[in-house]
């Protein structure tokens, strides 16, 4: 008799995935479905934002006004989501203490790739006013890494409409395959 190897239904289904992962990425097969779909995955990427927001004070504020009719950021694909797990966007605003930096990363670090990372306010972006403070961090990009900058104190709502508009111009721009990552 032959080999009998046992799975339980999720490991099976772990094993097949990261399987048939590998013969794509190795195979023309994949390349080829990578060019069939990267043009659509990446239209549907940058016109579904779905950030997650961590807001700390005034720019937590500003942020949700831009989400209300009169800024209306849901018209560019931005809808908000409440867990990591959903979110390919970090809105961070308001000053980052010492203390709340780990759960931050963590929360970073929950996020499915890609993702992409807005800091939002002079708090975010450099620690504000409590710069010289022995408890805030001197900007997020001390341990994370950001790809967008909204300066002001508070920023606008237009700023951060702004800020949405120019992350799907940078996801546009870095058309990438699922499979190969070409």
């Amino acid at each position: 008799m032959g080999n009998v190897i046992a799975f339980r239904s999720k490991d099976f289904v772990k094993w097949a995935d990261g399987v048939l992962e590998g013969v794509l990425r190795r195979s023309p097969i994949g390349s080829g479905v990578d060019y069939l779909t990267k043009d659509f995955f990446n239209w549907a990427t940058r016109n579904s934002i779905y950030p997650l927001h961590f807001g700390i004070m005034c720019c937590a504020l500003e942020m949700a006004v831009a989400s209300a009719p009169r800024f209306d950021a849901q018209r560019f694909g931005v809808i908000y989501r409440s867990t990591p797990r959903q979110c390919d966007v970090l809105l961070v605003n308001g000053p980052v203490s010492k203390k709340l930096k780990p759960a931050l990363r963590r929360l970073y670090d929950q996020m499915p790739g890609p993702k992409w990372v807005i800091a939002m306010g002079e708090c975010a972006i450099s620690g504000g006013p409590f710069y010289n403070s022995y408890s805030v961090v001197p900007g997020v990009d001390q341990f994370i890494p950001v790809d967008i900058y909204i300066p002001g104190c508070p920023a606008r709502p237009e700023a951060l409409i702004d800020a949405f508009i120019k992350l799907q111009k940078m996801i546009k721009e870095n058309k990438k395959g699922l499979l190969t990552g070409k």
